[in-house]
């Protein structure tokens, strides 16, 4: 395979969840994915600063995603609707490579602190796009951080449902996603 193949960025992170789940994620070295992935260690750095930004590889693009979802809702719709259009829009994006990845991630990520933090951090980061597009289309500060919140949970929920399932199409975690979603409102409505 050509060092500079178009798709090193899949390969590398291809490579390191393959890495992490046979050595574990402390045990393995940058060099290590570089070479798994076929490519040099200066390649990598051209696509992440370190190893822990490969398990959040797709953040940026599925952090525009919701908020362009959310954004793209018809208008008048709730906050909470603009936030189904938002999960929507993001899980759309997703397929069988999201699918078989998902739980190994999962794996990994349980047996580190330090990945555990990041994974909140990615958490909190999407809740933040979420709730500033809100914010521009007119939502008040605390009901648009509740519906992001809640978004970010269900996005979570379902996704978890969907990557350990036999489904594999973007409409299956779609589903699986709107589900946690309206088991959250109703789990919300109870609160009262």
């Amino acid at each position: 395979m050509a060092r500079w193949a178009p798709d090193a960025r899949q390969r590398l992170v291809l490579a390191a969840v393959d890495l992490f789940g046979e050595q574990g994620y402390d045990d393995t070295t940058v060099a290590q994915i570089a070479e798994r992935a076929g490519v040099t260690r200066s390649t990598f750095f051209r696509h992440f600063g370190d190893k822990r930004e490969l398990l959040s590889a797709g953040q940026a693009v599925l952090s525009d995603l919701m908020s362009e979802g959310v954004e793209s809702a018809p208008p008048g719709s709730s906050p909470l609707t603009a936030v189904a259009a938002g999960l929507e829009r993001a899980a759309g994006a997703m397929g069988p490579v999201n699918h078989d990845l998902g739980p190994r991630l999962t794996a990994i990520v349980a047996t580190s602190t330090e990945l555990q933090e990041r994974s909140l951090l990615k958490e909190a980061g999407l809740a933040a796009s979420m709730s500033a597009a809100l914010a521009r289309r007119g939502v008040q500060e605390a009901p648009a951080r509740l519906a992001a919140e809640m978004g970010v949970l269900a996005f979570s929920r379902g996704f978890a449902a969907w990557s350990q399932g036999e489904r594999t199409g973007s409409d299956d975690l779609a589903r699986a996603v709107a589900a946690a979603l309206a088991e959250l409102r109703a789990a919300a409505a109870s609160l009262d």
